[in-house]
């Protein structure tokens, strides 16, 4: 019998009918809506990729993105060896190319004795 025939003719629901609604929602909280944020967070991050920040692919290739397009990278592995990557390719984002540091000796050259 349909659950809306037995409310209206007045008879109780199984409850068993409410574990399911209680399962259902416990489904939500815990498997669906981590996976929703989880994906959201990941487009965020492949959305504001950009030159200079330091990525591990995928496959494990760590690399500095050399230059950005709409859908793909290229990425430098090594001085003057890139290769072209979709965006979706990157696992994650180590960091920002790191600043030039100065140099330990002075413009006037090394300190004398």
């Amino acid at each position: 019998m349909p659950i809306v025939s037995m409310l209206q003719a007045g008879q109780r629901v199984p409850n068993y009918i409410f574990f399911y609604v209680i399962l259902l929602g416990v489904f939500y909280f815990i498997l669906i809506r981590p996976q929703q944020v989880q994906q959201r967070k990941r487009r965020a991050m492949l959305g504001k990729l950009k030159k200079g920040d330091r990525v591990v692919t995928m496959g494990g290739l760590h690399a500095m993105i050399h230059d950005v397009d709409e859908d793909t990278l290229t990425l430098e592995l090594a001085p003057n060896l890139r290769v072209k990557a979709d965006r979706s390719a990157v696992s994650y984002v180590r960091g920002r190319k790191p600043e030039s540091i100065p140099s330990p000796v002075s413009e006037s050259g090394p300190p004398r004795p």
